[in-house]
């Protein structure tokens, strides 16, 4: 128990040095090596584990989009020979996206969900899943996509019975939940319909009980509850640009890395 306690404050101070230097790779592998102490991890470490794998993929998604567009501006120039190599570049990146997914969902699957005593860490993890596998969806193609949708969907559907059942509304992870799983269905599904209906729910039900929290909790939630505000603004169409024959048209990347879709920092955010 000892060697174990000193191994997990090791690693504990190796993510945050991690952290503090910006190198989340390192962050990630520490946390992961926490993880596999076998340890039911505190709310700190679950903010951690998440923060070092956000960075690391939010990082190789901004280069997926990046180099999507390059190669579709040099097929469109006629440029073969430099698509190619655009195409072998993304290639390469989809494929350490892949790899880092699916390493985080196996630790997620074999570790976190089992050990896992709380309703709150539960739909944590479970929100985790959901997030991943959309990541997956978002440059998957035919069986592949199908696959990891309905494994998104699964661990959204999840995290969402044991939220409502175990969560208040005002939960800042509740509340994330409700802002990353409406990003899937307008995003990965194109159901703005469900989104909106889902993120507008989630805002009015915390909405309704925010009088009633304490200061931290009332920033913590407030924050989320801008970020749903903000989607519902980009996802609805203004009646006045529909009568004018002007499109609504949502912003690219909103669960990117402009903090339309956070990944929630239990007790932290």
């Amino acid at each position: 128990m000892a060697d174990t306690q000193k191994s997990r404050d090791h690693f504990l101070f190796i993510a945050r040095l991690a952290e503090q230097s910006k190198r989340f790779d390192d962050m990630a592998e520490a946390m992961n090596s926490v993880v596999k102490l076998g340890v039911e991890l505190t709310a700190e470490e679950r903010n951690l584990l998440s923060v070092g794998y956000k960075n690391v993929l939010g990082a190789k998604r901004a280069s997926r989009r990046i180099l999507s567009v390059i190669k579709s501006k040099e097929e469109a120039s006629g440029n073969m020979e430099h698509a190619a190599s655009a195409n072998e570049s993304l290639k390469r990146v989809e494929d350490e996206l892949t790899a880092k997914c699916n390493e985080i969902l196996l630790t997620i699957d074999d570790y976190l969900l089992p050990l896992s005593k709380t309703g709150e860490a539960a739909v944590f993890y479970h929100k985790m899943k959901g997030d991943y596998y959309r990541y997956l969806a978002e440059f998957k193609s035919d069986a592949d996509r199908q696959e990891a949708t309905s494994q998104s969907l699964k661990a959204y559907e999840a995290a969402t019975a044991i939220a409502e059942s175990d969560l208040p509304p005002t939960n800042p992870i509740r509340l994330g939940l409700a802002l990353n799983f409406s990003v899937f269905h307008y995003e990965i599904m194109a159901n703005t319909e469900r989104a909106c209906n889902m993120a507008k729910q989630a805002f009015d039900d915390a909405a309704a009980e925010l009088d009633s929290l304490d200061q931290n909790s009332y920033q913590d939630s407030t924050l989320i509850l801008r970020l749903i505000g903000d989607n519902l603004t980009l996802w609805t169409p203004d009646p006045e640009e529909d009568e004018a024959g002007e499109q609504n048209k949502a912003v690219d990347g909103v669960s990117g890395e402009n903090v339309k879709d956070l990944e929630i920092k239990a007790g932290d955010e």
